[in-house]
Order: C-alpha cells, then sequence, then structure tokens
C-alpha cells in the first residue's frame, strides 16, 4: 500500500506565491511519474502538470510559465511551485503517483489540499 500526503495549500493573493509538497511513502519499488491535478467546485479534476522519472514535465496550458513542477526521488516527494496566482487558480490541488508496488503499478492519490487565489 502506498500513502500519498500533500501540503502547502492555502490562502493567498492574487499575483502571490505557494508551494506544494508531496510525499509518497509505503512499499515502493519505484515511481514512474508523480503528478498534480486540480478540481474547481462543479468541475472536473483536470491535470495541472506532471514529472515522468526521467524528468520529463507535461504542463496544462493555463499554468505555463507561473508554475513549475519538481521531484526528489530520493524523498520520493513532487513539489509544485506557484507563482503569480490567480483568482481562476483556486481549486482542491490532488497529488497523484503512479507507482511500482510489485507485482504491478498502480494510480495512486493524495487527500487533496485547497489552494484559494483571492482577487
Amino acid at each position: 500500500q502506498v500513502q500519498l500526503v500533500e501540503s502547502g495549500g492555502g490562502l493567498v493573493q492574487a499575483g502571490g506565491s505557494l508551494r506544494l509538497s508531496c510525499a509518497a511513502s509505503g512499499t515502493i519499488f519505484s515511481i514512474y511519474s508523480m503528478a498534480w491535478y486540480r478540481q474547481a467546485p462543479g468541475k472536473q479534476r483536470n491535470l495541472v502538470a506532471q514529472i515522468t522519472s526521467g524528468d520529463t514535465t507535461v504542463y496544462a496550458d493555463s499554468v505555463k510559465g507561473r508554475f513549475t513542477i519538481s521531484r526528489d526521488n530520493v524523498k520520493n516527494t513532487v513539489y509544485l511551485q506557484m507563482n503569480s496566482l490567480k483568482p481562476e487558480d483556486t481549486a482542491v490541488y490532488y497529488c497523484n503517483a503512479f507507482v511500482d508496488t510489485r507485482p504491478r503499478a498502480s494510480d495512486y492519490w493524495g487527500q487533496g489540499t485547497q489552494v484559494t487565489v483571492s482577487s
């Protein structure tokens, strides 16, 4: 079993910054990819950013140039540095990891952390 624990959410004014962290623990042989998704009230959950074990990154168009995803493979932790935040970034942010737990790999999700950007 794998647990993902997020931290770093909160309330910030527009133009401000926040840094989210997500630490994975449990029976982990390797983590293929880690990602951040977000879900605003009444909307579907969408990908914000993803990083592979080879450090290839993918970003949603709406956050390119403002958000940066990174990971620490030793600590099994992924980070999301969010700059120039806008009110439309307000959402619950979820951490996701595709983990090799042998004999198979599975998707795991964190509990979510609220990010609120005031105008």
